[in-house]
């Protein structure tokens, strides 16, 4: 993470050569927006934000109080190295706030400011490490996207069978020049689908990361004739992407997930139980959409249980084996199409609150989850995670604790907002409807 002052960053713009800066914030769906300045009007922002209309932005304001801000901050700067080498085009990753000074409630970012500082009251530091899986497909003759390709490579498999690793290697060299540390990338199972890893970082970095990694990844993809897509099930029958999310907290350095004797601390534990108690009400946060719950489905390699294991990958929640400072909880039901900063905001919320009321870890399901039975469930006494959207709505209004996280302006705009799209979904008539009861009924 860089630690630029104001001079830093005038002098950066000047010695490169930047000639626009790009001012990014999240919309509280995860989108990414922006708005360009000149380098000429830098300074302006800088000391006092840029204005812009919130009321354009879904969740936002109404439109009788729509002024709000974009206030840059400075440690995000960034050039994209894909753009032109002569005026070059910088970016800056900024906060919102209200036209008196005071933060927007409805800013992601903010949200997830306000858990990380409750931790660092307790003395923690919070570090995550995700795994972003996604897919490349063709374009058509207009270079729209479509779920087109050729390639019937799986997991592990290489050119030239991998017909995307020139596209992969060419987005982990613009990553390395923006300053990623990319530990792995691979073909994942489904053909054309891909994972890209980099190095876990603190909350905020970590967020901010992976919404610079998928533009990347799709503008990258783009140059290479493809279309990314971070879409959690964009094809039936193969698996779909998710978003694993490992997490450890740090407490002066030491990771205190960590235990020499028992492999993980009570606070692990402690953790893992605060994860467990709220994950249904956190699911329409890390599962945002219709599509979501399409991978969330037995035998396709995704959670389906609200379970935990040390022993193997099947669960909701794992124990990956390194130990010591690498001691970590694996969540494995978040999808990339979740907003990154809601999403630690809530994890992080959620095991404080396990570890505060040091609430009782459920003994760990060692079975393949994949291949439980309903009558192996009703003995475990194991609960399912939702099954669609709108039980992911219901079990969200029903979450106090979740809602009071996002604060009540998140909590209601995306309840409603989410709550809409199901019932525009359920009013839609499918192929798979057609196919089964035109020429039947």
């Amino acid at each position: 993470m860089h630690n630029y002052t104001r001079d830093d960053i005038f002098h950066i713009v000047e010695e490169e050569d930047v000639a626009f800066i790009r001012l990014q914030f999240t919309d509280i769906f995860g989108t990414m927006k922006n708005m360009a300045v000149t380098r000429s009007q830098l300074e302006s922002v800088i000391d006092h934000g840029c204005m812009f209309d919130g009321a354009a932005i879904d969740g936002f304001v109404k439109l009788e109080e729509s002024d709000l801000y974009l206030k840059p901050d400075l440690d995000t700067l960034e050039i994209f190295p894909w753009r032109p080498q002569q005026g070059k085009v910088a970016r800056l990753i900024c906060d919102v706030y209200k036209p008196d000074g005071t933060p927007f409630e409805g800013d992601s970012r903010y949200i997830l400011k306000k858990v990380v500082k409750e931790a660092e009251e307790m003395g923690y530091t919070f570090n995550v490490g995700p795994e972003c899986e996604f897919f490349l497909f063709h374009t058509d003759d207009n270079g729209l996207p479509t779920t087109i390709t050729h390639e019937h490579a799986g997991y592990f498999d290489l050119s030239p069978l991998d017909l995307g690793e020139n596209a992969r290697r060419d987005m982990i060299l613009n990553l390395e020049e923006m300053g990623f540390e990319i530990e792995s990338s691979h073909h994942e199972m489904a053909p054309a689908q891909h994972e890209i890893d980099f190095k876990y970082a603190d909350a905020m970095s970590t967020a901010d990361n992976i919404m610079t990694f998928k533009l990347t990844v799709k503008t990258i993809a783009k140059r290479h004739g493809l279309h990314a897509s971070f879409m959690a099930k964009p094809k039936a029958g193969v698996n779909g992407s998710g978003m694993h999310t490992n997490m450890s907290l740090s407490k002066d350095g030491v990771n205190i997930f960590a235990d020499q004797e028992n492999g993980l601390s009570k606070e692990a534990y402690y953790f893992i139980a605060g994860i467990m108690k709220h994950i249904k009400g956190m699911s329409l946060v890390l599962n945002p959409t219709v599509n979501s719950y399409k991978r969330l489905v037995p035998g396709f390699e995704a959670p389906v249980y609200i379970s935990w294991s040390e022993t193997n990958r099947t669960p909701l929640i794992r124990i990956p084996a390194a130990r010591g400072q690498g001691t970590r909880v694996e969540l494995r039901s978040p999808d990339p199409s979740c907003n990154p900063y809601l999403t630690l905001a809530v994890c992080l919320a959620a095991g404080l609150d396990g570890i505060k009321n040091k609430l009782e870890c459920p003994k760990p399901v060692n079975k393949n989850n994949y291949k439980i039975t309903e009558e192996e469930v009703e003995e475990l006494g194991i609960e399912r995670l939702p099954r669609n959207l709108y039980q992911a709505v219901e079990e969200f209004r029903k979450d106090d604790f979740v809602r009071q996280v996002l604060g009540k302006h998140i909590s209601d705009e995306y309840a409603q907002l989410k709550l809409k799209e199901w019932q525009d979904y359920e009013e839609r008539i499918t192929d798979w409807e057609i196919e089964q009861y035109l020429y039947k009924i």
